[in-house]
């Protein structure tokens, strides 16, 4: 979870949204990335998906021993990549300030499992309160 923290903070250096998500395989660590929807003008760049991206093609016997890790609960968009790729294990740093649909990607027989990290919220919280619309422009809310 340590490494998505790291992620979610140089997302928000970079003056994006606090969000960050590590793919491992195996107890390494085979993609990171970071909600880069500011940074690239995109529509699709949540951290999860950034994460699959910068984790390249991959095998789907790879994505079965995988675990993602992401800061926040991930969205639908998120978690269908999750699901489409079969990844068995979601660790979520928090979602207090947003729950996507764990319920649905737990019956599809993914464990999830969700740590409610201090530093995960804080960091929501505070860019939430921060940055409304940008927020609620990230989650496809007026």
């Amino acid at each position: 979870m340590e490494a998505a923290i790291e992620e979610a903070k140089k997302g928000l250096a970079e003056g994006g949204i606090p969000i960050g998500s590590v793919l491992v395989c195996d107890g390494k660590i085979i993609g990171r990335g970071h909600n880069q929807r500011v940074q690239h003008g995109s529509v699709i760049h949540h951290a999860e998906m950034n994460c699959l991206e910068n984790a390249g093609r991959q095998k789907a016997s790879v994505y079965q021993k995988c675990t993602i890790y992401s800061t926040l609960s991930p969205c639908p968009m998120c978690s269908g990549a999750i699901l489409l790729y079969g990844i068995p294990h979601v660790v979520i740093g928090e979602n207090k300030t947003f729950q996507g649909p764990e319920a649905y990607v737990r019956s599809q027989g993914v464990q999830i499992n969700v740590v409610n990290h201090p530093e995960c919220v804080k960091l929501m919280e505070e860019f939430i309160h921060n940055k409304p619309e940008l927020w609620n422009e990230d989650i496809g809310q007026d």
